[in-house]
């Protein structure tokens, strides 16, 4: 595994032609497939589902990492690991605290990787309690739903407080704003994950973007 994991985000390929943009990214050295999934309920936006996952399972070997950004993640998660999610993500906010343990354990019992996320306005110390039941967790630096937007600093800041209380193992992966500016603070800070939709997608030289954030 390399020590920065790059994620490319889906959300901002040419839905017209996404799996070509996928094999392109394969080709320049992505590690993963980031997919955002959003129902317009948790966050304003929507997005894509389990049939498109399912189609473009087909067009690369690359890991799925599944961002859920939905409402009552825990019903469609076995449907995502069907249709090829090797990660998958979910945000702490939609959930009962009672429920953050179970539906990890859920996820791990499907052969896939667990992950949370917390959006911008959520302390961070809020989940410090669940780092051991994750493979992955996910600090937004922008407000979920929308790809494009402004990189949020002080949410970076959540980065190191995370690394203090996690082994080398976690991957903390930070999803917002990245290029190849907020990718130097946040991997020094101790993320060893990165998201990028439109700074890889609209680069001039998709390879040199991706090598750009690690």
């Amino acid at each position: 595994m390399p020590k920065v994991i790059v994620s490319p985000s889906i959300l901002s390929s040419d839905f017209a032609n996404l799996g070509r943009d996928i094999r392109m990214i394969e080709k320049a050295g992505a590690d993963w497939v980031h997919i955002d999934v959003m129902d317009g309920h948790f966050v304003p936006n929507i997005s894509i589902g389990i049939p498109v996952v399912k189609s473009i399972r087909k067009v690369t070997k690359l890991p799925f990492d599944v961002h859920l950004m939905i409402e009552n993640p825990k019903k469609y998660i076995k449907a995502f690991a069907d249709a090829g999610a090797d990660i998958i993500t979910f945000h702490f906010e939609a959930v009962e605290r009672k429920d953050v343990v179970a539906i990890a354990d859920y996820i791990k019992s499907l052969g896939l990787k667990a992950g949370i996320s917390i959006k911008p306005k959520t302390n961070v110390e809020e989940i410090i309690e669940y780092i051991g039941y994750f493979d992955l967790i996910l600090i937004m630096t922008v407000e979920p739903g929308f790809g494009g937007q402004q990189f949020i600093s002080e949410c970076a800041q959540k980065i190191s407080i995370l690394r203090q209380f996690a082994d080398e193992k976690l991957i903390i992966q930070v999803d917002g704003g990245i290029n190849s500016q907020t990718a130097r603070v946040c991997t020094r800070l101790g993320a060893n994950s990165l998201v990028a939709g439109n700074y890889i997608f609209n680069a001039e030289n998709i390879e040199d973007a991706i090598k750009s954030l690690r």
